[in-house]
Protein backbone atom coordinates (compact mmCIF):
# COMPACT_ATOMS: atom_id res chain seq x y z
CA UNK A 1 0.00 0.00 0.00
CA UNK A 2 0.88 3.64 -0.51
CA UNK A 3 -0.24 7.11 -0.50
CA UNK A 4 -1.11 9.29 -3.23
CA UNK A 5 1.97 10.52 -4.73
CA UNK A 6 2.00 14.41 -5.08
CA UNK A 7 4.32 17.06 -6.91
CA UNK A 8 6.93 18.90 -4.19
CA UNK A 9 4.84 21.54 -2.46
CA UNK A 10 1.71 21.14 -3.76
CA UNK A 11 -1.07 18.63 -2.11
CA UNK A 12 1.35 16.61 0.41
CA UNK A 13 3.26 19.62 0.96
CA UNK A 14 2.42 19.66 4.87
CA UNK A 15 2.93 16.22 5.72
CA UNK A 16 6.94 15.04 6.82
CA UNK A 17 8.33 12.12 6.46
CA UNK A 18 6.59 10.63 9.50
CA UNK A 19 3.06 11.68 9.09
CA UNK A 20 3.51 10.19 5.54
CA UNK A 21 4.85 6.73 6.70
CA UNK A 22 2.80 6.47 9.74
CA UNK A 23 -0.75 5.89 7.85
CA UNK A 24 0.31 3.48 5.21
CA UNK A 25 2.12 1.12 8.15
CA UNK A 26 -1.24 1.16 10.36
CA UNK A 27 -3.51 0.66 7.31
CA UNK A 28 -1.40 -2.13 6.27
CA UNK A 29 -1.37 -3.94 9.46
CA UNK A 30 -4.72 -3.27 10.11
CA UNK A 31 -5.74 -4.75 6.74
CA UNK A 32 -3.99 -7.97 7.15
CA UNK A 33 -3.91 -8.35 10.57
CA UNK A 34 -0.63 -9.40 11.27
CA UNK A 35 2.47 -7.96 13.65
CA UNK A 36 5.93 -8.13 11.89
CA UNK A 37 8.67 -9.75 13.30
CA UNK A 38 10.90 -7.00 11.67
CA UNK A 39 10.64 -2.98 10.34
CA UNK A 40 12.75 -1.54 8.26
CA UNK A 41 12.40 1.83 6.41
CA UNK A 42 13.75 4.47 4.21
CA UNK A 43 14.58 7.97 3.06
CA UNK A 44 17.06 9.73 1.22
CA UNK A 45 16.86 13.00 2.52
CA UNK A 46 18.36 13.79 6.55
CA UNK A 47 16.59 14.75 9.22
CA UNK A 48 18.42 16.65 12.15
CA UNK A 49 15.52 15.38 14.61
CA UNK A 50 16.10 11.73 14.32
CA UNK A 51 18.28 9.52 13.15
CA UNK A 52 16.78 6.09 13.31
CA UNK A 53 13.24 7.09 11.17
CA UNK A 54 12.05 3.59 11.16
CA UNK A 55 12.23 3.43 14.60
CA UNK A 56 10.11 6.74 14.80
CA UNK A 57 7.51 5.32 12.45
CA UNK A 58 7.47 2.26 14.59
CA UNK A 59 7.06 3.97 17.75
CA UNK A 60 4.33 6.96 16.76
CA UNK A 61 2.84 4.35 14.89
CA UNK A 62 2.08 2.17 18.32
CA UNK A 63 3.44 -1.14 16.99
CA UNK A 64 4.83 -3.33 19.21
CA UNK A 65 8.27 -1.72 20.47
CA UNK A 66 9.91 -5.60 21.07
CA UNK A 67 9.88 -5.16 17.05
CA UNK A 68 13.52 -4.34 15.58
CA UNK A 69 13.26 -1.36 13.16
CA UNK A 70 16.25 0.08 11.48
CA UNK A 71 16.85 2.53 8.64
CA UNK A 72 18.03 1.87 5.33
CA UNK A 73 19.12 4.55 2.91
CA UNK A 74 20.38 3.60 -0.83
CA UNK A 75 19.22 6.48 -2.72
CA UNK A 76 16.61 5.55 -5.32
CA UNK A 77 17.11 1.76 -4.23
CA UNK A 78 16.29 2.73 -0.88
CA UNK A 79 13.03 0.42 -0.05
CA UNK A 80 13.90 -1.86 -2.91
CA UNK A 81 17.27 -2.44 -0.31
CA UNK A 82 15.04 -2.90 2.88
CA UNK A 83 12.71 -5.61 0.80
CA UNK A 84 16.71 -7.23 0.04
CA UNK A 85 17.41 -7.06 2.89
CA UNK A 86 14.47 -8.15 4.98
CA UNK A 87 14.44 -11.25 2.69
CA UNK A 88 17.93 -11.92 3.94
CA UNK A 89 17.32 -11.52 7.76
CA UNK A 90 13.73 -13.35 8.49
CA UNK A 91 13.43 -17.10 9.03
CA UNK A 92 10.89 -19.18 6.75
CA UNK A 93 8.15 -18.32 9.75
CA UNK A 94 8.79 -14.54 9.94
CA UNK A 95 7.22 -11.51 8.16
CA UNK A 96 8.48 -8.11 7.78
CA UNK A 97 7.03 -4.65 6.67
CA UNK A 98 9.24 -2.42 5.05
CA UNK A 99 9.18 0.85 2.82
CA UNK A 100 10.45 3.84 2.02
CA UNK A 101 8.95 7.94 2.14
CA UNK A 102 10.04 11.63 1.05
CA UNK A 103 8.68 14.36 2.06
CA UNK A 104 10.27 16.71 -0.67
CA UNK A 105 8.45 19.63 0.29
CA UNK A 106 9.66 19.39 4.38
CA UNK A 107 13.40 18.52 3.36
CA UNK A 108 15.18 20.48 6.57
CA UNK A 109 18.25 22.92 6.24
CA UNK A 110 20.97 23.16 8.53
CA UNK A 111 23.91 24.94 9.46
CA UNK A 112 26.71 25.46 6.79
CA UNK A 113 29.94 22.90 8.68
CA UNK A 114 31.91 25.65 9.75
CA UNK A 115 29.28 27.74 10.55
CA UNK A 116 28.22 24.75 13.29
CA UNK A 117 32.07 24.22 14.40
CA UNK A 118 31.50 27.70 15.12
CA UNK A 119 28.51 27.87 17.38
CA UNK A 120 29.54 25.21 19.76
CA UNK A 121 32.76 26.49 20.39
CA UNK A 122 30.49 29.79 21.30
CA UNK A 123 28.61 27.89 23.49
CA UNK A 124 31.24 25.61 25.57
CA UNK A 125 33.01 28.86 26.30
CA UNK A 126 32.93 29.69 30.02
CA UNK A 127 34.36 33.17 30.14
CA UNK A 128 33.47 36.41 29.24
CA UNK A 129 36.55 36.46 27.59
CA UNK A 130 36.51 33.04 25.57
CA UNK A 131 33.34 34.04 24.25
CA UNK A 132 34.81 37.24 22.82
CA UNK A 133 37.68 35.60 21.30
CA UNK A 134 35.82 33.02 20.08
CA UNK A 135 33.34 35.87 18.56
CA UNK A 136 36.32 37.37 16.71
CA UNK A 137 37.01 34.12 15.05
CA UNK A 138 34.00 33.98 13.48
CA UNK A 139 34.08 34.54 9.10
CA UNK A 140 31.42 36.68 7.65
CA UNK A 141 31.65 33.86 4.91
CA UNK A 142 31.06 30.81 6.89
CA UNK A 143 27.41 32.37 8.24
CA UNK A 144 25.47 30.43 5.50
CA UNK A 145 22.56 27.46 5.86
CA UNK A 146 23.23 24.03 3.97
CA UNK A 147 20.60 23.19 1.58
CA UNK A 148 20.90 19.73 0.21
CA UNK A 149 20.14 19.32 -2.91
CA UNK A 150 19.74 16.92 -5.84
CA UNK A 151 23.25 16.30 -6.64
CA UNK A 152 25.94 13.89 -6.22
CA UNK A 153 28.37 15.05 -3.78
CA UNK A 154 31.89 13.94 -5.92
CA UNK A 155 30.93 15.27 -9.37
CA UNK A 156 28.56 18.47 -7.91
CA UNK A 157 26.38 17.60 -10.73
CA UNK A 158 22.79 16.91 -10.86
CA UNK A 159 21.04 13.46 -11.86
CA UNK A 160 19.84 15.18 -14.69
CA UNK A 161 23.16 16.69 -15.69
CA UNK A 162 24.62 12.92 -15.56
CA UNK A 163 22.28 12.20 -17.63
CA UNK A 164 22.59 14.56 -20.32
CA UNK A 165 26.43 13.04 -20.32
CA UNK A 166 25.25 9.68 -20.76
CA UNK A 167 22.46 10.52 -23.43
CA UNK A 168 24.79 12.71 -25.61
CA UNK A 169 27.44 9.79 -25.48
CA UNK A 170 25.22 7.16 -26.44
CA UNK A 171 22.93 9.24 -29.15
CA UNK A 172 19.52 9.17 -27.60
CA UNK A 173 17.41 11.23 -29.29
CA UNK A 174 14.65 13.70 -27.75
CA UNK A 175 12.05 12.12 -30.35
CA UNK A 176 12.50 8.75 -28.15
CA UNK A 177 12.62 10.16 -25.04
CA UNK A 178 9.60 11.93 -25.71
CA UNK A 179 7.83 8.72 -26.49
CA UNK A 180 9.06 6.88 -23.24
CA UNK A 181 7.17 9.71 -21.52
CA UNK A 182 4.08 9.63 -23.15
CA UNK A 183 3.94 5.80 -22.88
CA UNK A 184 4.39 6.30 -19.15
CA UNK A 185 1.66 8.75 -18.83
CA UNK A 186 -0.92 6.52 -21.03
CA UNK A 187 0.00 3.17 -19.43
CA UNK A 188 -1.10 4.75 -15.90
CA UNK A 189 -4.10 6.28 -17.15
CA UNK A 190 -5.40 3.07 -18.63
CA UNK A 191 -4.44 1.06 -15.64
CA UNK A 192 -6.15 3.80 -13.37
CA UNK A 193 -9.22 3.92 -15.35
CA UNK A 194 -8.99 -0.40 -15.11
CA UNK A 195 -8.90 0.32 -11.23
CA UNK A 196 -5.85 -1.15 -11.22
CA UNK A 197 -4.59 1.25 -8.14
CA UNK A 198 -7.66 1.23 -6.12
CA UNK A 199 -6.38 -1.19 -3.35
CA UNK A 200 -2.82 -0.04 -3.59
CA UNK A 201 -3.50 3.64 -2.83
CA UNK A 202 -4.64 4.81 0.71
CA UNK A 203 -6.47 8.48 0.39
CA UNK A 204 -4.83 10.92 2.67
CA UNK A 205 -6.39 14.18 3.56
CA UNK A 206 -8.17 14.43 0.81
CA UNK A 207 -6.28 13.53 -1.44
CA UNK A 208 -7.40 10.01 -3.61
CA UNK A 209 -5.42 9.23 -6.22
CA UNK A 210 -1.80 10.50 -7.78
CA UNK A 211 -1.82 14.11 -9.15
CA UNK A 212 1.14 14.25 -11.56
CA UNK A 213 -0.43 12.03 -14.54
CA UNK A 214 -1.60 13.97 -17.21
CA UNK A 215 -4.30 12.62 -19.19
CA UNK A 216 -4.12 14.53 -22.16
CA UNK A 217 -0.64 15.44 -22.72
CA UNK A 218 0.59 14.29 -26.67
CA UNK A 219 4.15 14.24 -28.34
CA UNK A 220 3.22 17.41 -29.58
CA UNK A 221 2.89 19.00 -26.33
CA UNK A 222 6.04 17.23 -24.98
CA UNK A 223 7.87 18.49 -27.84
CA UNK A 224 7.24 21.98 -26.52
CA UNK A 225 9.01 22.25 -23.51
CA UNK A 226 12.48 22.98 -23.02
CA UNK A 227 15.86 21.14 -22.19
CA UNK A 228 16.18 21.89 -17.97
CA UNK A 229 19.53 20.19 -17.44
CA UNK A 230 21.55 21.83 -20.43
CA UNK A 231 20.36 25.09 -21.65
CA UNK A 232 23.10 26.22 -23.17
CA UNK A 233 24.41 23.20 -25.51
CA UNK A 234 21.83 23.81 -28.17
CA UNK A 235 22.03 20.23 -27.69
CA UNK A 236 20.11 19.52 -24.05
CA UNK A 237 17.16 16.72 -24.55
CA UNK A 238 15.85 16.28 -20.60
CA UNK A 239 13.06 18.35 -20.08
CA UNK A 240 10.30 18.62 -17.17
CA UNK A 241 7.97 16.46 -19.74
CA UNK A 242 10.42 13.55 -20.47
CA UNK A 243 12.25 13.32 -16.81
CA UNK A 244 10.57 12.09 -12.99
CA UNK A 245 8.96 14.71 -10.85
CA UNK A 246 10.56 15.92 -7.30
CA UNK A 247 7.71 14.18 -5.36
CA UNK A 248 6.29 13.46 -2.18
CA UNK A 249 4.79 10.09 -0.88
CA UNK A 250 5.17 7.46 0.99
CA UNK A 251 5.45 3.38 0.30
CA UNK A 252 5.39 0.25 1.92
CA UNK A 253 5.31 -3.73 1.69
CA UNK A 254 5.46 -7.19 3.78
CA UNK A 255 8.00 -9.31 2.86
CA UNK A 256 7.20 -13.42 4.34
CA UNK A 257 9.13 -16.53 4.44
CA UNK A 258 7.97 -19.03 2.46
CA UNK A 259 6.21 -20.53 5.40
CA UNK A 260 4.53 -17.63 6.64
CA UNK A 261 2.78 -17.02 3.06
CA UNK A 262 -0.52 -18.59 4.97
CA UNK A 263 -0.56 -15.45 7.26
CA UNK A 264 -2.14 -13.38 4.73
CA UNK A 265 -5.32 -13.53 3.25
CA UNK A 266 -6.10 -15.40 -0.12
CA UNK A 267 -6.80 -12.29 -1.45
CA UNK A 268 -3.25 -10.68 -0.89
CA UNK A 269 -0.97 -10.62 -3.96
CA UNK A 270 1.83 -12.84 -3.91
CA UNK A 271 5.22 -13.38 -5.73
CA UNK A 272 8.27 -15.05 -4.99
CA UNK A 273 11.30 -13.33 -4.86
CA UNK A 274 13.50 -15.85 -6.21
CA UNK A 275 16.77 -13.96 -6.76
CA UNK A 276 18.46 -10.04 -6.97
CA UNK A 277 21.39 -8.48 -7.82
CA UNK A 278 23.41 -5.26 -6.68
CA UNK A 279 25.85 -3.42 -8.91
CA UNK A 280 27.99 -0.49 -8.38
CA UNK A 281 30.01 0.94 -11.66
CA UNK A 282 32.85 3.99 -11.75
CA UNK A 283 30.40 7.14 -12.44
CA UNK A 284 33.05 9.03 -14.44
CA UNK A 285 33.52 5.94 -17.21
CA UNK A 286 29.72 4.33 -17.20
CA UNK A 287 27.19 7.03 -15.81
CA UNK A 288 25.77 7.84 -13.20
CA UNK A 289 22.58 5.94 -13.44
CA UNK A 290 23.95 2.51 -15.65
CA UNK A 291 24.53 0.27 -12.66
CA UNK A 292 21.61 -2.15 -13.85
CA UNK A 293 22.79 -2.49 -16.95
CA UNK A 294 25.90 -4.53 -15.17
CA UNK A 295 23.10 -6.29 -12.72
CA UNK A 296 20.39 -7.33 -14.61
CA UNK A 297 22.82 -9.28 -17.12
CA UNK A 298 24.41 -11.37 -14.76
CA UNK A 299 21.37 -11.91 -12.40
CA UNK A 300 19.52 -13.21 -15.80
CA UNK A 301 22.75 -15.36 -16.53
CA UNK A 302 22.40 -17.14 -13.74
CA UNK A 303 18.86 -18.30 -14.70
CA UNK A 304 19.65 -18.85 -18.14
CA UNK A 305 16.63 -16.53 -19.15
CA UNK A 306 16.32 -14.30 -21.98
CA UNK A 307 15.12 -10.89 -21.85
CA UNK A 308 11.72 -12.08 -23.92
CA UNK A 309 11.25 -14.75 -21.32
CA UNK A 310 10.67 -12.32 -18.59
CA UNK A 311 6.76 -10.93 -18.63
CA UNK A 312 6.85 -7.63 -17.10
CA UNK A 313 9.66 -5.28 -16.83
CA UNK A 314 9.38 -2.79 -14.50
CA UNK A 315 12.52 -0.18 -15.16
CA UNK A 316 12.62 3.01 -12.44
CA UNK A 317 11.91 5.95 -15.01
CA UNK A 318 14.36 8.52 -13.37
CA UNK A 319 14.55 9.83 -17.40
CA UNK A 320 13.21 8.55 -20.73
CA UNK A 321 16.82 8.89 -21.79
CA UNK A 322 18.39 6.79 -18.42
CA UNK A 323 15.62 3.99 -20.04
CA UNK A 324 16.61 4.17 -23.40
CA UNK A 325 20.11 4.28 -22.29
CA UNK A 326 19.66 1.22 -20.39
CA UNK A 327 17.88 -0.79 -22.58
CA UNK A 328 20.13 0.37 -25.42
CA UNK A 329 23.34 -0.86 -23.43
CA UNK A 330 21.54 -4.40 -22.49
CA UNK A 331 21.09 -5.05 -26.40
CA UNK A 332 25.04 -4.45 -26.66
CA UNK A 333 27.06 -7.16 -27.53
CA UNK A 334 30.54 -5.10 -26.25
CA UNK A 335 28.76 -3.27 -23.45
CA UNK A 336 27.63 -7.32 -21.95
CA UNK A 337 31.53 -8.58 -22.80
CA UNK A 338 32.49 -5.86 -20.46
CA UNK A 339 29.75 -6.89 -18.12
CA UNK A 340 31.29 -10.28 -18.21
CA UNK A 341 28.84 -12.54 -19.83
CA UNK A 342 28.40 -14.59 -22.22
CA UNK A 343 24.41 -15.88 -22.37
CA UNK A 344 22.60 -14.78 -25.67
CA UNK A 345 20.08 -12.83 -24.10
CA UNK A 346 18.40 -11.45 -27.55
CA UNK A 347 16.09 -8.63 -28.05
CA UNK A 348 14.27 -6.49 -25.48
CA UNK A 349 10.26 -7.13 -25.55
CA UNK A 350 9.51 -3.39 -25.20
CA UNK A 351 5.51 -4.53 -24.78
CA UNK A 352 6.47 -5.86 -21.51
CA UNK A 353 7.70 -2.60 -20.48
CA UNK A 354 6.15 -0.85 -17.52
CA UNK A 355 2.39 -1.38 -18.62
CA UNK A 356 0.96 0.86 -15.30
CA UNK A 357 3.29 3.91 -15.94
CA UNK A 358 6.62 4.79 -14.76
CA UNK A 359 7.54 7.19 -12.16
CA UNK A 360 7.63 9.74 -15.33
CA UNK A 361 3.71 9.44 -15.33
CA UNK A 362 3.28 8.46 -11.24
CA UNK A 363 6.30 10.62 -9.77
CA UNK A 364 9.61 9.53 -7.97
CA UNK A 365 9.34 10.09 -3.76
CA UNK A 366 13.28 9.00 -3.69
CA UNK A 367 12.78 6.49 -0.43
CA UNK A 368 9.46 5.22 -1.58
CA UNK A 369 9.74 4.30 -5.35
CA UNK A 370 11.32 0.55 -4.97
CA UNK A 371 8.41 -0.40 -2.74
CA UNK A 372 5.84 1.55 -5.20
CA UNK A 373 7.40 -0.32 -8.36
CA UNK A 374 7.63 -3.86 -6.48
CA UNK A 375 3.93 -3.49 -5.38
CA UNK A 376 3.01 -3.00 -8.93
CA UNK A 377 4.74 -5.78 -10.47
CA UNK A 378 3.31 -8.03 -7.79
CA UNK A 379 -0.40 -6.99 -8.40
CA UNK A 380 0.51 -7.59 -12.32
CA UNK A 381 2.22 -10.61 -11.72
CA UNK A 382 -0.87 -12.12 -9.78
CA UNK A 383 -3.29 -10.57 -12.76
CA UNK A 384 -0.77 -13.09 -15.26
CA UNK A 385 -1.33 -15.55 -13.49
CA UNK A 386 1.13 -18.67 -12.42
CA UNK A 387 4.48 -19.00 -13.68
CA UNK A 388 5.16 -15.49 -14.83
CA UNK A 389 8.56 -13.90 -14.38
CA UNK A 390 9.01 -9.79 -13.38
CA UNK A 391 12.43 -7.75 -13.39
CA UNK A 392 12.73 -5.31 -11.26
CA UNK A 393 15.21 -2.75 -12.10
CA UNK A 394 16.23 0.70 -9.98
CA UNK A 395 19.13 3.12 -10.93
CA UNK A 396 20.32 5.12 -8.08
CA UNK A 397 22.82 7.99 -7.11
CA UNK A 398 26.66 7.10 -6.91
CA UNK A 399 26.34 4.70 -9.83
CA UNK A 400 24.61 2.33 -8.07
CA UNK A 401 21.82 -0.12 -8.60
CA UNK A 402 19.34 -2.69 -7.37
CA UNK A 403 17.49 -4.98 -9.81
CA UNK A 404 15.55 -8.00 -8.53
CA UNK A 405 13.65 -11.06 -10.13
CA UNK A 406 10.06 -12.07 -9.37
CA UNK A 407 8.28 -15.05 -10.31
CA UNK A 408 3.94 -15.60 -9.64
Amino acid sequence: MRTPFAKVDKELKDKDALQLSIPVVQEMIKRDSLCPNLFIWGSVAPNLGYSNLAREILMDAELDQSIPAFTTIMACSTSMMAAIEAAGLITEEEVALVGGVESMSRVQLGLNQNFSDWLRRLFQSKTLADKLSTLKDLSFGDIRLFIPSVTNRMTGLSMGEHSEITTKRLQIDRERQDEIALYSHQNYIKARNNGFFDDLILPMDGVKEDKIPRENTSLEQLAKLNPVFDKESGKGSLTAGNSSLLTDGAAGLWVCGSKAKEKFSDNSYTAQLVDWEIAAVNIEKEGLLMATTFAIPRLLERHKLRYDEIDLWEIHEAFGAQVLANIKLLEDKNHLKKVGVSFDFGSFPWENLNPNGGSIAIGHPFGATGARIINQSIKELAQMGPGKKAVVSVCADGGLGTVILLQS
